[in-house]
């Protein structure tokens, strides 16, 4: 198999990791808070990366001596991004919170757009123009057609949007960082650092009621955060970035297709999601809009590969 494809697989596998994801964070939020659950996932992604790091790349761990403040700054932004996501899940639903956190990714390409100095495309205006579109038309459609209320809705969407705006600022920042340290390092540095900013908020009490499945799937996403980021490496080092980022943009309609699925099996452990044919195509112009935006990015012949 060639590099290509190898990076082709690693994309997918992290898409589907982040398209379980936000169901699997749905289900969680009926017996434990969000700030409990993003503890959580950050302490067990730390742990399994320290074992890691301890047994095979001992010399790595040397990040914790004299991090970057950038460094700093990109933890508490990934942090602020996990929990205004969880919020927003918690406050709409998986499909609404994965349309909406979209804008993550596009600010990104903004910001190389306007810091980097990445040309502006024909394709990625376009595709500002189909986001723009598409997030009005979907936002206006699920106020009326979400049951969860309008008061609600607005409140998930305005958390989703603060974790969207927190991921970009992440990711512009560790776009900087990985010049200097490997993706690993960063992320040791950055999973320890939000397990401890996140431990005084964490309500211990809560996880002594849960059951086993919950455990499993407690235990389920932090293994997702710790696999789904080192499979996005891994896939951006085996092919270009713009492909890996067209991919990943597509996770949300793994999480559409997934709760259908479970709508249609009249499952009773998660919410029913409230959609029409007209939500579905609103949003699959963000996600149309979001692909140009991601995919079509060309660096001036300045910047540094």
């Amino acid at each position: 198999m060639d590099n290509s494809s190898k990076g082709i697989l690693f994309a997918v596998f992290t898409a589907l990791l982040w398209g379980f994801l936000a169901i699997a964070l749905k289900v969680t939020l009926q017996v434990l808070p969000p700030a409990t659950i993003v503890w959580f996932r950050f302490f067990v992604a730390f742990v399994l990366l320290l074992i890691y790091f301890l047994r095979i790349k001992p010399s790595g761990i040397s990040i914790f001596r004299k991090p970057p403040l950038k460094l700093i700054f990109a933890g508490v932004f990934l942090g602020l991004n996990y929990l205004g996501f969880i919020t927003g899940v918690h406050f709409t639903s998986p499909s609404n919170a994965q349309v909406f956190i979209q804008i993550g990714p596009v600010l990104f390409a903004l910001s190389g757009i306007f810091i980097f100095h990445e040309k502006l495309t024909w394709q990625n205006f376009v595709g500002f123009l189909l986001l723009i579109a598409g997030l009005i038309l979907f936002y206006s459609i699920q106020t009326d057609v979400d049951f969860s209320g309008t008061a609600n809705f607005n409140k998930g969407v305005l958390w989703v949007i603060g974790g969207a705006l927190a991921w970009a600022l992440f990711a512009f920042l560790q776009k900087q960082l990985v010049v200097n340290y490997s993706t690993g390092q960063l992320n040791l540095f950055i999973y320890g650092l939000c397990s401890v900013l996140a431990l005084p908020f964490v309500e211990f009490g809560e996880l002594s009621n849960l059951t086993t499945g919950m455990w499993i799937l407690l235990v389920f996403l932090g293994v997702n955060t710790l696999l789904a980021y080192g499979s996005l490496s891994l896939a951006i080092k085996y092919t270009e970035a713009n492909k890996v980022s067209a991919i990943i943009t597509l996770n949300p309609l793994i999480t559409f297709l997934t709760m259908a699925i479970l709508v249609n099996m009249n499952v009773s452990w998660i919410e029913k999601e409230n959609f029409t044919m007209m939500s579905f195509m609103a949003a699959l112009v963000v996600l149309s809009g979001a692909t140009l935006v991601v995919f079509f990015r060309k660096k001036s012949g300045n910047m540094k590969n």
